[in-house]
């Protein structure tokens, strides 16, 4: 059997014991919530890396497309503009040929009238001597 004054000097040596061994516990609980927390920090800045690194490739991307879109819409004002003045020009010139047109068909006419008036004065001048003839014929008779 055992004895009760063997049990009362054992109780608290496993105690003790058993205190060591909470404290122990306890110690490497905390040591392991640390660790999971320094882990948990050290994912979270990694997200907030990787966010802001994508979000600085995504700005790079939409800056990159967006200066070739810009580019050609300048290009297609620079053009818009052009295809207006030249409009304006073809107009120009249009007006300007009609002018010469219009000029030179009152030219044409012109010569054809002074060719008409030409062509009467023959006539005339032939009539004339056929009339100076057929008088001087009337007049030997």
């Amino acid at each position: 059997m055992v004895n009760l004054k063997d049990k009362n000097k054992t109780e608290p040596l496993k105690f003790m014991s058993k205190l060591h061994m909470t404290t122990k516990f306890e110690v490497i609980i905390v040591s392991q919530k640390k660790k999971k927390k320094k882990i948990r920090d050290q994912a979270e800045r990694a997200k907030k890396d990787a966010i802001q690194n994508a979000a600085q490739v995504s700005d790079l991307l939409v800056d990159a497309v967006n200066s070739g879109v810009q580019e050609s819409f300048i290009n297609e004002k620079r053009i818009e503009h052009e295809i207006r003045a030249l409009a304006v020009t073809i107009s120009r010139f249009m007006k300007l040929t009609n002018q010469w047109l219009t000029a030179t068909r009152a030219i044409n006419t012109a010569v054809k009238e002074i060719g008409d008036f030409e062509n009467w004065m023959k006539t005339m001048e032939f009539d004339c001597k056929s009339i100076t003839a057929a008088i001087q014929n009337i007049h030997q008779a």
